[in-house]
């Protein structure tokens, strides 16, 4: 059964329903046999209550110190309770603190809780992995409160990571608390500022000043829970919403941060409210188009109850616009509700923005009912619906019958012990109908995306990239000397208005009415005073934050997302050597595909003579080849390396002469690189076999 606690319920009733939740949990508490899992087994042991020589209950406030087990076999085998004391199964054993958390789900027998992994001295922080997921010390493990299904969050997370977003990583288990086993978990990463998370800087009391004020911010409407002040309210077209703060702390923040961040909602809701679709003055240079459309594609391909309104989150990065997510609270969603108190929210024909309950700031709506904004939501929604594509019917009814099959057994201890799913096989096909008629009734009423359906983005390439400079007596921090070179290499001046990088890990807008002539190239740095100094030159801009030293993905695109270009690079081969030597990356020519390794060479040459299109050259012929291709050069070749379009290394030859022969006989049809070292010369060709 369900012991259900309605949102806006009176103290009175809320009172009354907390006093049968209790008696029931003390009925419902008589164990069962409980040996073994094909999910992995949490086991925790709260400490010992002095006083009265029992565990301590895991209460709300304050948190428990307990000792917790996550019995886990490497080779994905069936899991034992037995195994709890052989060392090579656990995935974790240590110390943690817990709570209860959640806010009408604590009213329920089967509870939801917050833990952090914790040092030895029980005040540390304890950053691990838990069941593969990146370190971390805070996790979350959700009860699955109201959702008959079991599925509802985890499917939901899944599709929006699926769709290219952040949303908290999950792993199912089975909990025993105290030597009482309590069902079926999910095991989450809380929503907090993290390179694996939340990828945004995590502000301190200090920044108060730009650009340290711009951010890290992380800010969710919702409800207050434990204590926390609302930080501002703004209207809706149903009402009011309360916005919090979540990073900084409310009890941490400033009344300058507040300020700023507040401004930034504000300056959202003029501009949406007054149809500013200028990527020099509205809405598409306050907020980041894509992840807006992807948050409200979520919210309403579920239908949630809650979206807009309450465990709606934000965040924004220092000197970065603002963006919405993570998704969070996806229980009331695809049909389901507290129907025990009346309500009946989540339907398959409605908009939940528009349902004249929890709609959220008019924000939403109005960015909504903004042409443009609706073209690139309907174009969205359609690549996201297509064929092969995350929210194709057919692959969510794949994605969500392989998760019926992984908790399957789990399911019926579930129910045994709390006696809360009357009829999971029915469940799961009711949801599979309400998908159907959801993403219909979506497609037939989401509008057209002719007017956004063929964007021509400006020919700008991304060619050179410093992301680990090596250091001098007069240069000795390296990541004050990094900078990224983008060139326009089309016919026709480019103007830069609106254009950013999209991909968290650096943030960069350009200003408006910024120009690029044709063939120009311009240096973005990390500091321009130092790169000016070091590479005499003056860089166009600077951007926020550091490039990664191992791997990062650069993602350059117009106000609206729309990607220019891309590159993923890398410190390992087959890309080029880069990494603290001296050198940077550079791009061959900016006609060849630059998210590869082939197409770049590491270069030591200098900025102001962008010495590539001085070089002496190196001729490889004939191009396209059948059989034998000629490479002839100025200088002695040393090494020849034949690369697939993957960057696999095919062939690899020393040699010592200027002219050397390939042998392409054996080799199928296609695209292949070949890259050439000659002295201090290392260059790669794009050949095409015949």
């Amino acid at each position: 059964m369900y012991i259900c606690v309605p949102k806006n319920a009176p103290m009175r009733k809320l009172y009354h329903f907390l006093t049968i939740a209790a008696l029931l949990q003390t009925a419902l508490s008589v164990g069962q046999d409980f040996t073994d899992s094909n999910l992995p087994i949490v086991i925790i042991n709260t400490d010992i209550n002095p006083n009265t020589n029992d565990p301590f209950e895991i209460v709300d406030d304050p948190r428990v110190l307990a000792n917790m087990k996550i019995i886990k076999h490497p080779d994905g085998s069936r899991n034992y309770l037995t195994d709890q004391n052989t060392a090579a199964f656990l995935n974790y054993n240590g110390r943690i603190d817990i709570e209860i958390r959640g806010s009408s789900s604590q009213s329920l027998p089967k509870k939801g809780y917050g833990l952090t992994t914790r040092q030895a001295d029980n005040v540390s922080n304890n950053n691990v992995g838990l069941l593969g997921m990146p370190s971390e010390n805070d996790w979350v493990l959700n009860g699955l409160a109201f959702d008959p299904s079991l599925i509802r969050d985890y499917l939901s997370y899944n599709l929006s990571r699926q769709m290219g977003n952040y949303a908290p990583r999950t792993e199912y288990c089975e909990v025993v608390i105290n030597g009482d086993y309590r069902g079926l978990y999910l095991l989450q990463e809380k929503i907090k500022s993290d390179s694996n998370r939340v990828n945004i800087v995590k502000i301190t009391t200090a920044d108060n000043t730009s650009p340290n004020l711009t951010g890290g911010y992380i800010t969710k409407a919702d409800k207050t829970t434990g204590g926390d002040p609302v930080a501002w309210t703004m209207t809706s077209y149903a009402g009011s919403t309360d916005f919090l703060h979540d990073l900084p702390k409310p009890e941490e923040v400033t009344q300058q941060q507040d300020t700023y961040i507040h401004n930034q909602f504000s300056a959202l809701a003029v501009s949406s409210h007054s149809n500013n679709a200028s990527v020099t003055a509205g809405y598409p240079m306050i907020i980041d188009v894509p992840t807006f459309i992807d948050f409200m594609i979520s919210s309403e391909l579920a239908s949630n109850a809650d979206s807009y309104q309450l465990s709606s989150y934000f965040h924004k990065d220092r000197n970065g616009k603002l963006r919405a997510g993570p998704i969070w609270d996806y229980n009331l969603t695809y049909g389901n509700d507290l129907f025990e108190f009346g309500l009946d929210r989540s339907h398959y024909d409605v908009w939940q923005l528009d349902n004249g309950d929890n709609t959220g700031a008019k924000f939403w709506r109005d960015l909504f009912d903004n042409p443009t904004y609706r073209c690139y939501l309907s174009k969205r929604w359609n690549e996201l619906t297509a064929p092969g594509q995350p929210l194709k019917h057919s692959n969510l009814v794949t994605f969500i019958d392989q998760t019926v099959a992984l908790i399957s057994e789990a399911i019926v201890r579930e129910d045994e012990r709390w006696e809360t799913i009357p009829n999971h096989a029915l469940e799961i096909d009711n949801l599979k109908v309400w998908l159907y008629n959801r993403l219909q009734w979506m497609t037939d009423n989401i509008g057209p995306f002719s007017i956004c359906s063929n964007v021509v983005t400006p020919a700008l390439v991304i060619e050179k990239i410093n992301y680990n400079p090596g250091t001098s007596g007069s240069f000795p921090v390296s990541n004050d000397q990094e900078f990224i070179g983008i060139r326009n290499a089309g016919t026709t001046t480019v103007n830069l208005s609106g254009i950013y990088f999209r991909e968290l890990g650096i943030s960069y807008q350009f200003p408006a009415n910024a120009t690029l002539g044709s063939g120009q190239i311009l240096y973005l740095a990390s500091n321009s005073t130092v790169f000016a100094s070091r590479y005499g030159l003056a860089a166009f801009g600077q951007f926020t934050r550091n490039l990664s030293n191992s791997r990062q993905k650069l993602v350059l695109a117009d106000a609206f997302g729309n990607i220019i270009d891309t590159v993923e690079y890398f410190d390992a081969s087959p890309w080029p050597n880069a990494d603290g030597n001296g050198s940077y990356l550079q791009l061959i020519n900016t006609a060849l595909d630059n998210n590869i390794a082939p197409s770049w060479v590491a270069s030591g040459a200098n900025l102001e003579t962008d010495g590539f299109e001085k070089r002496p050259e190196i001729a490889f012929y004939p191009n396209p080849v059948q059989n034998q291709l000629t490479i002839a050069a100025p200088a002695i070749l040393e090494k020849v390396e034949l690369f697939d379009v993957s960057g696999k290394l095919l062939q690899q030859s020393d040699t010592n002469a200027q002219t050397v022969t390939v042998d392409f006989t054996g080799f199928s049809k296609g695209l292949y690189f070949v890259k050439i070292n000659s002295g201090a010369q290392t260059q790669t060709a794009k050949i095409i076999k015949q």
